[in-house]
């Protein structure tokens, strides 16, 4: 897969997910098999006011290339300069616009999936956005706002038309949320109207659905959210099934824990213990999804306070389940 003059070896991506998707995370899925990762979305205005926490979103990690860093605003000058200055802080590979995040304070403000509603500033932000930008722009977005306003085609082509190098489309309008079907046969729509690169996103769970996401699209490649919360193993998996090849064995419990904690020491260099703990509360119940009695685990994960706490419950959980293979679905 090739967005302007950057290769994609293995078509297969972490979704930018706001308070997921952080450094230490995206390190760890692409020891997995992760070929590309996106930052977290980065607010255009808060990075104008060199908001310290909003630059620390767009650090990567060591050697992760190709990589994109994600902007959301609705005022094309204002996501011009941030492109600029997101590229020259993170050296990131690419630049990817947020047209498609559902959430009311994003659109709320006329962001994200609201810019489907006004595609005339929408190709304005994309005109300026390249025209600033040193490396391709993408654009992430929607099939539309509802389902009376389903714009994905013509959105497409005037990304395009306005400069995008490729575009990720998430099979679900903004009404819907995470809720319903995705629909990727509106996504092959897409496909055929345009003719740079195409992600398709939305109800990948495992190699099936992303294998079958794929032949229904057309996409040049799949991009995993959700399903990849605690199973960065997804990614390999996927890869070795395009790839012909034989798919990994599930990881047992204790693999698990310990690439949990491979996380944490990730992100307590990054982030410092306490929000390193913070997030451990969710990541970490995470990885022991579908594991027998987990009741007792997540009451103890939600109680940790510090990294000792963690690596505590660590040991414990590998002590009780040393060589057991997780039920967790993949």
């Amino acid at each position: 897969m090739r967005i302007g003059g950057v290769t994609i070896a293995v078509p297969v991506a972490l979704a930018p997910m706001a308070g997921v998707s952080d450094l230490a995370f995206r390190t760890i899925c692409r020891q997995h098999g992760c070929g590309y990762t996106v930052t977290e979305m980065v607010s255009a205005k808060a990075l104008m006011y060199q908001d310290k926490k909003t630059c620390r979103l767009l650090e990567l990690g060591q050697g992760e290339h190709p990589a994109g860093v994600q902007i959301f605003g609705s005022d094309p000058a204002c996501m011009a300069e941030a492109a600029d200055k997101a590229v020259r802080l993170s050296d990131a590979d690419i630049v990817d616009i947020n047209m498609g995040c559902p959430t009311p304070k994003i659109v709320n403000n006329g962001d994200g999936c609201a810019l489907m509603k006004t595609p005339e500033l929408a190709r304005d932000i994309i005109e300026a956005t390249v025209r600033a930008a040193s490396v391709p722009v993408t654009v992430k977005m929607r099939l539309g706002w509802d389902k009376g306003s389903i714009n994905c085609v013509e959105f497409a082509q005037m990304a395009q038309q306005a400069g995008a190098a490729a575009v990720c489309v998430h099979g679900r309008t903004k009404s819907m949320q995470y809720g319903g079907v995705a629909d990727h046969d509106m996504v092959a729509k897409v496909k055929a109207a345009v003719s740079i690169p195409v992600w398709v996103n939305g109800d990948v769970h495992d190699v099936v659905t992303a294998q079958r996401a794929l032949a229904v699209s057309g996409a040049d490649g799949v991009m995993i959210g959700r399903a990849a919360f605690g199973n960065p193993w997804l990614f390999g998996q996927v890869a070795a099934a395009l790839r012909g090849e034989p798919i990994p064995a599930l990881p047992t419990v204790v693999q698990r824990v310990e690439t949990a904690q491979a996380q944490f020491a990730l992100a307590h260099e990054h982030l410092g213990e306490r929000v390193a703990v913070l997030e451990a509360r969710k990541h970490f119940a995470w990885y022991l999804r579908g594991l027998p009695y987990m009741q007792p685990y997540k009451l103890a994960i939600n109680a940790m306070q510090s990294s000792g706490d963690f690596y505590a419950l660590a040991a414990q959980i590998k002590r009780d389940n040393g060589g057991h293979f997780s039920t967790n679905r993949m």
